[in-house]
């Protein structure tokens, strides 16, 4: 039985509605990622789900005795909390049950007490307020105030994880979380043994953790099974039929309206029931909710730099006692994507402003290209105006741009990053994260630039941008720096990596940097394989002499017996009938009408299409073994 099921729901901000009639069910142990246009009411949604706002119309059923907990995107706590009382705000109740327990208060039922404090583990919620700080190492003593976003993140986190809710509730839970950080989330959230529902832009994130995607498209939900390589298939398709459906109706409309304007004589014998249906098919035109557009970037390259744009040699940086960057040198040419990685606080932004010369180095020498013009994202989130019209942020004090040449009224400029002409006089504070950000690319964009420095630019950025955004800057003729903890993003751009390696478990030492050629994963693998190389140079520990073993035999191939060839034979036929019984259920699973009308089913299904996935992967496995002999 589903744990949450949201039927007919409907819900406007002005005059587009955010949900139009979406339907919605949560079955037990399920993971969903729910992504979406910037805009388009996910954060909304996630706050219906978790009981703390309603909707215009609909309804929403919870399971008897489901817990929830929200996890907001910028969480918030009482001014000068500490750390282990924000944490402990997860079992307030059990923590007020149990003070009213032992306060033995007159009048009070202490069997039901006790049977409501059994039930919350209320005995026990110091250990697991102490467990949870533990697991996500913070410091219990430390004050709320003080934190960085990202630790903050990860005292909300353990506040909704010491709170043992049913159902866990996430409103982007990347954003200010360095790699590692990311990485260590997924395996929590992998490993959660509740129902999860997240809001998420971070596609590596979604294909590591959630067993299903919805998308809230034009008010609608639409699942998809799988992983984002299978979302991208099923919704180019969709498109397509839509597409076609449009065209057919609007052929239909157009010869109707042709029949309409007639004649005299037409007019006089025309049939009531064909006009009725071409009232009809106006309102149907009328209604339709056409699909979103795409956003179109294009970029100012600016006038050419010299060959080098930069050459660092045995480049150190000291603030006190803290080094930052311990004799690091790299020679960064024209035309480079270099991708920076490392923890929050490692020292990216002062390395970047080492090569850029908007610092001096303690030690060493940094040498800057001719003619280098430098757009800084960072620079522009800082100064972002909240009162500022859209368009003075993107042309102060004029109507017109120039991009790349050519010459473009401001309306024209902010609707090729999709805000309407009608918003371009709102101030920017009503604006939502990712159109903040969208709005913050259309000022970037604007500037001539040889050099951009993209500070965290994928934050709340959503995934149809975030391609064309990738798109955009592999063919930059310019030179790219880009600090970024989207591993999926980072892949798709760099061609050059430069990463922190000051941890000392990989064998670093303070303010280590090293350049790699490639991405994250690029660097993720060279950096594990120096690593095994470090381990087997280390002088192992003495030991007992033993004697010499006699030498082993070669290993020989063995021919199959006559029942292992037949199994062989057989595997093929086997793995496409698993495949196409799992195309099958990806079909069925796609229709949202299936978790509102048979909720039961579709958990049927969804634990069928794990179980194919594992005798796939059973089937494969045998299949090479047995064709290897």
């Amino acid at each position: 039985m589903a744990l949450l099921t949201l039927t007919n729901a409907h819900l406007a901000y002005g005059h587009v509605p955010l949900l139009d009639g979406a339907d919605f069910a949560l079955e037990p142990g399920e993971r969903v990622a729910l992504i979406g246009r910037n805009g388009a009411g996910k954060s909304s949604l996630l706050k219906i789900l978790a009981g703390l706002e309603r909707p215009d119309d609909g309804v929403l059923q919870v399971q008897g005795g489901v817990r929830r907990v929200y996890v907001a995107q910028e969480p918030s706590f009482k001014a000068g909390t500490t750390v282990f009382d924000a944490v402990a705000d997860g079992v307030a109740e059990a923590r007020a049950l149990r003070a009213r327990y032992e306060a033995h208060a007159d009048g009070e039922d202490l069997d039901a007490l006790q049977t409501r404090l059994e039930a919350l583990g209320g005995w026990t919620w110091e250990q697991r307020v102490e467990q949870a700080l533990q697991r996500l190492q913070l410091d219990a003593e430390a004050r709320v105030d003080a934190l960085s976003g990202g630790t903050r993140k990860r005292v909300a986190l353990a506040q909704a994880l010491v709170a043992a809710p049913d159902v866990l509730l996430l409103d982007e839970p990347t954003n200010h979380l360095d790699i590692d950080a990311i990485e260590w989330l997924q395996d929590l959230l992998v490993g959660w043994k509740g129902a999860l529902i997240l809001v998420s832009h971070d596609r590596a994130f979604i294909d590591a953790v959630a067993t299903r995607i919805v998308e809230l498209d034009r008010g609608q939900l639409r699942s998809y099974p799988g992983d984002f390589e299978a979302f991208g298939a099923a919704k180019e398709r969709e498109l397509e039929n839509e597409a076609l459906a449009a065209a057919r109706a609007d052929k239909l409309l157009a010869q109707e309206e042709v029949w309409i304007r007639k004649g005299v004589e037409a007019r006089r014998t025309r049939s009531v029931g064909r006009v009725g249906r071409l009232v009809k098919l106006r309102e149907q035109r009328a209604q339709r909710r056409e699909q979103l557009g795409q956003v179109r970037l294009e970029l100012d390259a600016g006038l050419p730099p010299g060959k080098i744009v930069a050459e660092l040699k045995e480049v150190s940086m000291r603030f006190g006692e803290k080094l930052l960057i311990d004799r690091f040198s790299a020679t960064l040419l024209r035309g480079d994507k270099v991708g920076l990685i490392g923890p929050n606080g490692c020292g990216k932004t002062t390395l970047l402003k080492l090569i850029l010369g908007e610092l001096q180095p303690t030690s060493g020498r940094v040498r800057q290209g001719t003619r280098l013009q430098v757009a800084y994202f960072d620079q522009m989130r800082a100064a972002l105006k909240l009162d500022a019209t859209l368009a003075d942020t993107i042309s102060p004090g004029s109507e017109w741009v120039e991009v790349a040449g050519q010459r473009k009224h401001v309306m024209s400029y902010l609707t090729d990053f999709l805000f309407s002409p009608e918003r371009a006089n709102a101030p920017v504070r009503t604006l939502s994260g990712g159109e903040r950000n969208r709005l913050l690319l259309a000022r970037l964009f604007a500037l001539p630039a040889n050099v951009l420095v993209l500070d965290e630019p994928t934050n709340d950025l959503d995934i149809d941008t975030l391609d064309l955004l990738e798109d955009l800057l592999q063919g930059y003729a310019g030179t790219v720096f880009l600090v970024s903890h989207d591993r999926r993003f980072l892949d798709n751009v760099v061609t050059s990596t430069i990463a922190w390696e000051g941890d000392p478990a990989f064998g670093g030492r303070p303010g280590l940097w090293r350049e790699y050629e490639g991405g994250y994963e690029d660097w993720k693998l060279q950096r594990e394989r120096a690593r095994v190389l470090a381990e087997a140079a280390a002088p192992a520990p003495a030991a007992a002499p033993k004697a010499a073993e006699p030498p082993r035999p070669a290993a020989t191939r063995t021919k199959l017996s006559y029942k292992e060839q037949r199994e062989l034979d057989a595997l093929p036929a086997r793995i496409e009938a698993l495949e196409a019984e799992q195309a099958t259920l990806n079909q069925r699973l796609a229709d949202p009408a299936l978790y509102a009308r048979e909720p039961e089913r579709a958990a049927e299904l969804h634990a069928r299409h794990a179980a194919i996935d594992e005798e796939l992967m059973a089937a494969l496995e045998r299949w090479e073994a047995l064709a290897s002999r």
